[in-house]
């Protein structure tokens, strides 16, 4: 008999199921921690484990297919590699449009002239020269290029010219704007080929150590990954477009929690390491996001699961609010490494920095923080990171390397590039000193709370003087936030809140009061009309208070904690290509073809090569991202508008959708 494999890489957890044949049952499953240094370790204790508890052979494994949160956590967390955007034909504006300048974060920029009008037609040529150039000067300090032109949907011969020299001049991987969208908007483009580039990195060393603990075990079969809409693809595939990962794990997960509870409707959260992810199933379905996935603040063009994500998780960073006098607590959106999980292999520096911060009288501004250095590309440091960076050569007290107040900034940019993680109060800590998790050192958890609560509030007053006292403030915080976010998700999706902007409605004083029931001159009520289903190793603990505060009926399954696995191997593959028919003048209608643009005499002509070269277009990627009998369904979206009595055309877009079930076997 043969099984199918599903693996999630997530923050702090990596998964493992393995299922039979036909995907109607989990026969084993099993978690280790994600090993950042060396992600094959992680992998490979969770699929060992998975297979020892089934009883399988790897030989008899026909599939396997990873979901990740990885890009995900990235993009929240403000991480990712060093690269360059070549920018063709747009001036200096358009750096601000779409959070882009916000995207690149101080990464290097080459403008070019160049570009093509609205119809195809070059607006500019393209200076290579500089090009070459530039990206030979830029290539050192860079991990990849990002290539974005003018109308380069309409008319992408600037965008290849381009890869073809920077390859050429470089060696670097590139990623075009044109393959990762059909959109119009440029600045938009741009933004998602910057942050493709900016994954390569990550999501290959990913691929690779899944592939490595394969081989090295036995496991000859298809490798798979899902894609943000939950169609699956293959590793060679999303090697070259690794953006399309992001909400990878939490469409994984949409997938899984409808095959865990069978339920049609329902609200999905899933609480990881870094984020929550929130999203309706509608007659078993989730939504596809008309506007492209949306992530850590970055509006994509990637389609993707409609979906929101909040930088909350188990290991949230913990913030003390010291202004006014009460004082308060907010979670998120940065990742810390729990100091409970640090102590597990670190105990005795941990503990040691732990007991001579708590026998001092006064607190430092670094106590119970600690930072872990991690690998990474590190061109474009200054000499202030560098230096600082040279420094942290093993996991140490926060305070140790940083030698003034100047250096604060340079670690948080070191924290931003992912060569540093800091260590520090999470609720991961909080639950283990309430007693909810055992995993980790929960005497370090205690220590780290017991600091963090003398810090003073703007009474003058400690935090907390008992752990206990501040791990509750801590984990009712994260009800708090996780009620915010599944409110927000319920009026997003509520047509008769469109238009309102669901964050502010989520925080509304009626919406405060509705969910505490208000009985006064004024009788108010509110509570979820859907189901929630809790996924995530953590989901039994956090979430059924959340329930009793919506009202609502908490579904937590059976597998819930490795859901994200289950749904990476029930998905199919699917693969869109989109083109367009313009019209730039009476009795001329030009196809924009994959390889070219191509002008004809009649609307229906050109429609019609226009669909033919789809459909191979899309035949030949699903073919490539794994899928066998494929089926091919074609939608046509044209634009008339109606003069003096005739229609007239003015554009169509086409997109054909090429899908099957993936190959349980290689060729």
């Amino acid at each position: 008999m043969k099984y199918l494999l599903g693996v999630d890489t997530g923050g702090t957890y990596t998964d493992a199921a393995i299922m039979d044949e036909a995907a109607t049952q989990v026969v084993g499953k099993a978690k280790s921690l994600t090993t950042r240094a060396d992600l094959s370790l992680g992998i490979g204790r969770a699929v060992d484990a998975a297979l020892a508890a089934a009883q399988v052979a790897p030989a008899d494994v026909a599939m396997v297919s990873l979901s990740t949160t990885l890009a995900t956590n990235a993009l929240v967390e403000g991480q990712g590699g060093r690269v360059a955007l070549v920018f063709i034909g747009f001036d200096a504006a358009d750096l601000e449009r779409g959070g882009l300048t916000e995207a690149l974060g101080g990464d290097p920029v080459i403008r070019l002239a160049g570009g093509h009008e609205h119809s195809g037609a070059e607006s500019a040529p393209l200076d290579l020269a500089t090009l070459e150039a530039e990206a030979a000067r830029l290539a050192p300090d860079v991990m990849g290029f990002a290539v974005a032109a003018r109308f380069a949907t309409r008319n992408p011969a600037h965008e290849v010219a381009a890869r073809a020299a920077i390859r050429a001049a470089t060696g670097r991987p590139v990623t075009c704007s044109h393959e990762l969208s059909a959109g119009l908007n440029g600045p938009k483009r741009a933004l998602t080929a910057v942050l493709n580039a900016r994954l390569i990195g990550m999501i290959d060393r990913l691929v690779a150590a899944c592939e490595r603990h394969l081989a090295a075990v036995g496991i000859d079969a298809p490798l798979m990954v899902v894609r943000g809409d939950g169609a699956l693809i293959s590793a060679a595939m999303v090697r070259e477009r690794p953006i399309e990962t992001i909400l990878s794990g939490p469409a994984a997960s949409i997938v899984g929690a409808r095959w865990l509870t069978g339920e049609p409707d329902a609200l999905v959260s899933d609480i990881g390491g870094t984020t929550t992810d929130v999203a309706l199933l509608k007659d078993g379905l989730p939504e596809i996001d008309p506007e492209g996935a949306r992530v850590g603040g970055f509006r994509t063009m990637v389609e993707a699961v409609a979906m929101r994500t909040t930088g909350l998780g188990g290991d949230s960073e913990v913030h003390l609010l010291q202004a006014g006098l009460e004082g308060g607590l907010r979670l998120g959106p940065r990742r810390l490494v729990p100091v409970s999980l640090l102590a597990v292999d670190h105990a005795e520096m941990v503990h040691a920095a732990l007991d001579r911060a708590l026998s001092a009288e006064v607190s430092g501004d670094f106590d119970g923080r600690f930072v872990i250095p991690m690998q990474g590309q590190t061109g474009g440091l200054t000499a202030r990171e560098a230096a600082l960076l040279a420094r942290i050569d093993a996991p140490m007290p926060m305070a140790r390397p940083i030698t003034s107040r100047l250096e604060v900034a340079a670690m948080d940019r070191l924290v931003a590039r992912g060569l540093v993680m800091i260590s520090g109060v999470t609720p991961s800590d909080a639950s283990h000193v309430l007693g909810g998790l055992a995993d980790w050192d929960a005497l370090a958890s205690e220590k780290a709370l017991r600091l963090l609560g003398r810090r003073r509030t703007g009474r003058g007053e400690r935090f907390a003087t008992d752990p206990a006292v501040l791990a509750r403030m801590i984990v009712d915080q994260l009800t708090a936030q996780t009620v915010d976010c599944l409110l927000e998700a319920a009026f997003a999706e509520d047509p008769a809140f469109a238009g309102e902007a669901p964050e502010v409605l989520a925080r509304h004083l009626l919406t405060r009061q509705g969910l505490a029931r208000h009985r006064g001159v004024v009788d108010i009520g509110l509570r979820l009309a859907v189901p929630v289903i809790g996924l995530g190793a953590s989901a039994p603990f956090y979430y059924g208070a959340v329930g009793d505060r919506l009202g609502s009926r908490m579904i937590l399954p059976e597998h819930a904690g490795v859901a994200n696995a289950i749904g990476a191997v029930v998905g199919q593959v699917s693969q869109r290509a989109t083109g367009l028919v313009t019209s730039p003048g009476e009795g001329r209608f030009i196809a924009h073809l994959p390889a070219g643009n191509v002008l004809f005499s009649s609307a229906d002509s050109a429609l019609a090569a226009l669909e033919t070269a789809l459909a191979d277009e899309a035949r030949s990627r699903a073919a490539r991202a794994g899928a066998e009998e494929v089926h091919i369904a074609t939608h046509r979206d044209i634009r008339e508008a109606e003069v003096e009595g005739n229609r007239m055309f003015l554009e169509a877009t086409l997109s054909v959708i090429a899908s099957g079930r993936p190959r349980v076997a290689h060729d």
